[in-house]
């Protein structure tokens, strides 16, 4: 059986490109001005989700609705002291081992490892959707923002409660969900930190590549890359850490580089992210049909009340997680989240390949009820993908959310927002106001950054404000390509006009001087013959050329007109012509 996607294959090879091409070409002054809404939607949101959907699982599994196993084939719960063993402090005579996942019920620490897996938004899925709907720019960015770095704290989320499944819950202490809270700010800080460190060193590198532009692309790629890899390494957060390189790295080195190598870049990147994402939905339908566990078992647990349960519990969360975050959110907002706004925001809460390949990682030993989730999870992964990705679009054109505008900022607005920047700020001091705190710290990394980074990083450091300047020159080229285009059909229309006349001229030409009488110097000029054309091939002295031909007809005084088809114009002839006219 041929390998089709494995959690090595999928966080090593398909997921970097995405995230990496999703991070450089990110809005940075959006996406910092949104930070805020972000990390609630992406921290707390996840961490909401994870608690609410393996509670909610948790609760209703003690029910015994998940258990899909006959009475008669599981053993008497006296003997095991409780319905589940695996949660049970008071162990009876019956091994945990020896009792089929199908007569329990998933534990606690069980449902929560899956509810870490389940809950976080999918970057993957959200670029597919939302890159076709179009929706408002800010938006856009708060819901891909989250699922961006929400991908981080579910993978954190995931490691520490395996990590709780191998201890066992009754040995899980305090202090360990103290430690497991510090790993997470340590993993996510630690992966942040190296993409920057990395993004940094790539614009230093590229300041040195001025004699060797076709190595740029590949360079910029290679660092990409490499701060996944180095953050992966020492088990910090691989995605955080590509995302705030592409970021960083982005400022400095597109202008470092050249413009061939900017287009290359971003026709590389794009064209690396679409072959991923493409290979990643289709390893998942390959995987549905032919998936296998290491001995060669099918991998698949389908238990109907199970899915039905689940798909159940991520909606409603989500629902009520998107209502009291924005609530929060909107109290210390300028431009408030309106309802179809959240509605979007709730609706697209999808679900892909993140979640699966974090499933693909789970032991029957630590989750006995490993294969159960895996297909629970491919159920998932369906129905947000094929249910709310195919109806979002209808959903947006019906509640009539704001779309996106396709131009760039034109150089009036770009000056205009440097100018309200400068004007909220001298307010704020005024006021002894510290609300805007994005702004502030934008403006101090601004000052750090024309002291001493730009000039250790950039090759020629010219302009202050290098986005305006961007503009400006975006702006110069629109304009000569538009000049170059207009004069171009001038010319063409003129050069028509040209040849309309010279046919014309030939048409009334021909109709006056029904044969022409071409006489050879050498012959006596009493002998007049006239030839056919298909009998006649003059020497090459007397063959005439086109232009030639086409000067002769317009110095001629014949009046003519391109659009006239009636022979109505009177025709003058010179001297020399009229002799040769019979």
């Amino acid at each position: 059986m041929p390998t089709t996607l494995t959690p090595d294959i999928f966080f090593l090879f398909l997921l970097p490109p995405i995230i990496g091409e999703a991070g450089y070409f990110m809005p940075n002054r959006l996406f910092f001005d949104q930070l805020g809404t972000i990390l609630l939607m992406a921290v707390v949101g996840t961490i909401f989700n994870m608690i609410t959907i393996g509670g909610s699982l948790y609760l209703i599994g003690l029910t015994g609705l998940f258990r899909t196993e006959a009475a008669e084939n599981c053993p008497d719960p006296e003997l095991t002291g409780f319905f589940n063993p695996y949660n049970s402090t008071i162990m009876g005579l019956v091994e945990p081992e020896s009792v089929l996942p199908g007569c329990t019920d998933p534990g606690l620490l069980e449902t929560f490892l899956f509810g870490s897996l389940i809950a976080a938004v999918d970057p993957v899925a959200v670029l597919a959707v939302f890159d076709e709907i179009k929706v408002d720019e800010v938006l856009n960015i708060v819901v891909f923002g989250e699922s961006l770095l929400n991908d981080g704290v579910a993978v954190v989320l995931y490691h520490m409660f395996e990590a709780y499944c191998e201890i066992g819950v009754d040995n899980v202490t305090a202090s360990d969900l103290g430690l497991g809270l510090a790993s997470f700010a340590v993993v996510a800080g630690g992966g942040t930190l190296i993409g920057i460190f990395v993004g940094y060193l790539c614009a230093f590198t590229t300041r040195f590549m001025e004699h060797a532009r076709v190595l740029e692309p590949l360079i910029v790629l290679m660092f990409a890359y490499l701060s996944y890899l180095t953050a992966e390494i020492f088990h910090m957060s691989g995605i955080l850490s590509i995302t705030f390189c592409g970021i960083t790295m982005k400022n400095y080195v597109e202008q470092n580089i050249s413009e061939a190598s900017s287009t290359t870049i971003r026709a590389s990147a794009h064209m690396f992210a679409n072959i991923a994402e493409l290979t990643i939905f289709l390893f998942l339908g390959v995987f549905t049909v032919t998936g296998k566990d290491e001995f060669g078992e099918a991998i698949h647990d389908w238990n109907w009340w199970f899915v039905v349960c689940t798909i159940a519990a991520c909606i409603i969360c989500r629902v009520i997680g998107v209502i009291l975050l924005t609530l929060i959110a909107n109290r210390f907002r300028i431009k408030k989240l309106n309802w179809t706004e959240q509605f979007i925001m709730m609706y697209g809460g999808l679900r892909g390949g993140v979640a699966f390949a974090l499933v693909l990682l789970i032991s029957e030993e630590i989750a006995p009820h490993a294969k159960m989730f895996v297909t629970t999870t491919l159920a998932m992964v369906y129905w947000t993908v094929f249910v709310q990705g195919i109806t979002i679009k209808p959903m947006v054109l019906y509640f009539k959310v704001k779309k996106r505008n396709e131009s760039e900022p034109c150089l009036t607005e770009r000056i205009t927002n440097r100018l309200m920047d400068n004007t909220k700020t001298g307010l704020e001091d005024i006021l002894g106001d510290n609300s805007e705190v994005p702004m502030k710290f934008r403006n101090w990394y601004k000052s750090f950054d024309e002291k001493f980074l730009k000039p250790l990083l950039l090759r020629d450091n010219k302009y202050k404000d290098p986005k305006v300047m961007e503009t400006f020159e975006s702006i110069q080229k629109e304009d000569a390509i538009q000049f170059i285009k207009k004069q171009s059909m001038v010319e063409s229309v003129e050069k028509v006009k040209t040849l309309n006349a010279v046919l014309a001229g030939f048409k009334k030409t021909s109709k006056i001087a029904q044969s022409v009488i071409v006489e050879d110097e050498t012959k006596d000029s009493s002998s007049r013959t006239g030839y056919d054309n298909k009998a006649y091939y003059p020497a090459p002295d007397e063959v005439i050329d086109a232009s030639d031909l086409s000067m002769m007809t317009l110095n001629s005084q014949i009046p003519v007109k391109a659009e006239d088809s009636e022979d109505n114009k009177e025709v003058h002839l010179d001297g020399g012509d009229k002799d040769k006219v019979q």
